[in-house]
């Protein structure tokens, strides 16, 4: 039996086209990346996404701030930091770009050789407005207590 992991992403889209047209393109080329690294070229050998996406517009600076931590922090809800240093950062997540942290001080993991890639908001909400609810502790755990 495979291993499921889940992937979180906030996408910015001017409409419900072009978010599934990006999301499609998205699909094929992590498809088209893991077949390659697992030495099977450009040979498509089943699917690598089972489930479709799941999209919920953010219309809110509280909704955009609950997401970003939610995205950023996700690791933690699931306790997959647990046996880390207490400062460090996911080093699957995004959090080394992100400069919206309540301290200054956390720690980049070590995983990579530099930060994930990531591309500036345009929409305010996600660019400035959530920050009225205050910016994100890199410890906050998301969602509800498990």
């Amino acid at each position: 039996m495979s291993q499921v992991h889940v992937l979180h992403f906030l996408v910015e889209a001017a409409d419900r086209r072009a978010l599934t047209r990006g999301m499609q393109s998205l699909a094929i080329n992590a498809a088209r990346a893991y077949h390659h690294s697992h030495g099977r070229g450009r040979v498509s050998c089943g699917k690598v996404f089972a489930y479709r996406y799941h999209a919920t517009q953010i219309r809110t600076p509280w909704h955009a701030r609950h997401a970003l931590a939610y995205v950023l922090n996700n690791w933690r809800r699931h306790r997959l930091d647990y046996g880390r240093k207490s400062e460090q950062l996911d080093a699957y997540a995004s959090g080394a770009s992100f400069t919206g942290w309540s301290r200054r001080r956390v720690e980049v993991p070590t995983e990579h050789d530099s930060p994930l890639p990531v591309s500036p908001p345009h929409a305010h909400l996600l660019r400035s407005n959530w920050t009225r609810y205050g910016l994100i502790d890199p410890f906050e755990v998301p969602g509800p207590a498990t």
